[in-house]
């Protein structure tokens, strides 16, 4: 692994910066490949990952490497990640302090992995990253802010309680790929919203 990103993977372990390593099992760096086009950023761990210490690895985790597996793609393709790194007790929103705190992490992940595109999975993540509300109205788009391109989709754990999003999902998931497809070949993807710095 990239010794920056174990940096940061072990500084994330040890983190105590707020009030969520008193209640947390484990805290729950990125994970994936650091020589990935894309970057999934989710909005917290949950139950499951708090126990393994590794995001996306309950029902949600499954349902986005079912729709990634859709097109031909293993997670370990990919790098996966959160915009808060330990669950917050009752799996509740985090808070504005700790979505703050826990910034840092995710901007040198990504100023390590430099992904041609950032997914955004789900309502809480697109308002830390992006400052952005009603994902329903975003999803499917392609966003930019400070030459960082961004796609927005719906959070995984959606489809767990409407099935007709595991087909929302899917299609985003190919959407994406196409477009990192045309980024690689070294075309311009339309960019649908601009978000100001």
């Amino acid at each position: 692994m990239d010794s920056y990103l174990e940096n940061i993977r072990q500084d994330v372990i040890n983190c105590t910066n707020c009030d969520l390593c008193k209640t947390r099992t484990n805290s729950v760096p990125g994970k994936g490949n650091f020589h990935s086009d894309v970057i999934f950023v989710g909005e917290a761990p949950g139950r499951n990952e708090d126990l393994r210490g590794e995001p996306f690895v309950g029902v949600a985790g499954k349902k986005l490497s079912l729709a990634l597996e859709n097109i031909g793609i293993s997670r370990n393709e990919v790098y996966i990640t959160n915009t808060v790194k330990c669950r917050p007790p009752n799996n509740r929103v985090p808070t504005k302090i700790e979505k703050e705190t826990c910034r840092e992490y995710l901007q040198k992940e990504i100023e390590i992995i430099k992904p041609k595109i950032i997914c955004i999975l789900g309502n809480t993540a697109f308002g830390s990253i992006l400052g952005g509300t009603e994902i329903t109205k975003f999803r499917g788009k392609v966003a930019k802010k400070n030459n960082q391109l961004y796609f927005i989709t719906i959070h995984p754990a959606a489809t767990i309680y409407n099935q007709e999003l595991i087909e929302v999902l899917k299609e985003d998931i190919k959407k994406l790929f196409g477009l990192i497809r045309e980024l690689k070949n070294g075309k311009q993807v339309s960019i649908d919203i601009e978000f100001s710095p």
